[in-house]
């Protein structure tokens, strides 16, 4: 990661590094994300689960069935695990959060499977909402398996919250910024679209708000996304962040 391309974290709170993953990385994990999503391999979480605008009514209605995430990315083929420790991104990372590393498991973890038909939207949001550390310093990391654009639903970040200090107020009940409120539309008004091609990695704060549209197109974009945090930031005991294994990255 270029200077540049820290100074561009620190201020706008995320990052998009070109290239990163390789044509063969890429094809590998396609291989398994479609094996995975074609027989629903387990743990998996279905749009039905959530309920969010756009998702069927439930698993029983046309549609219950479509897949919006695989769990457990780690433990669905070497690659993923390979793709861990890769030296670029691993350097990448350190440079934002320092030289020592740890990928939860707990949060995160999974493959995206946004469907053409049946996707639905994710409101604006902070990752940080219902993660449970010493302090709100970590990082996901986002990597496009398919091309990513506003058509089929790519992220949209609003840059420089994560430096922003915010009024309970200004979530509803389950943590989601109010679109609602006029102060709140003055900052999404600003959001940008991660426009991502295959290979691509996005680096974003737990704290930068984020959402995502429905995918339009005929085609599933799939993304796979970690989350990480510097060793001397650990998951406070018993909350579920605390709740599975970790892996520190050499």
């Amino acid at each position: 990661m270029s200077h540049a391309d820290r100074m561009h974290f620190e201020e706008h709170g995320f990052v998009i590094l070109r290239n990163l993953a390789s044509s063969d990385v890429v094809e590998r994990m396609l291989k398994a994300t479609e094996i995975g999503r074609k027989k629903a391999i387990p743990p998996v979480e279905f749009e039905a689960d959530l309920q969010y605008p756009g998702s069927p009514a439930s698993q029983l209605e046309p549609g219950g069935k479509t897949i919006r995430r695989l769990k457990q990315a780690h433990s669905r083929g070497i690659v993923f695990t390979e793709w861990l420790t890769f030296p670029p991104l691993r350097e990448s990372l350190k440079q934002l959060l320092g030289p020592a590393l740890v990928c939860p498991f707990a949060h995160h973890n999974c493959i995206m499977t946004k469907e053409p038909e049946f996707s639905s939207e994710t409101g604006w949001h902070q990752d940080i909402r219902y993660w449970s550390y010493s302090r709100p310093e970590l990082v996901s990391m986002w990597l496009a398996l398919r091309p990513e654009n506003k058509d089929n639903g790519c992220l949209q970040l609003v840059p420089g919250t994560h430096r922003m200090t915010f009024g309970q107020h200004q979530f509803d009940s389950e943590l989601f910024f109010r679109d609602d409120l006029k102060e709140n539309q003055a900052l999404i008004e600003q959001r940008v679209y991660a426009e991502l091609e295959p290979g691509d990695v996005l680096l974003f704060h737990c704290r930068t708000l984020h959402a995502a549209s429905r995918n339009r197109t005929d085609k599933t974009k799939y993304s796979v996304v970690f989350t990480f945090r510097p060793l001397d930031n650990p998951p406070i005991p018993n909350s579920r962040s605390a709740a599975s294994p970790e892996l520190l990255i050499h």
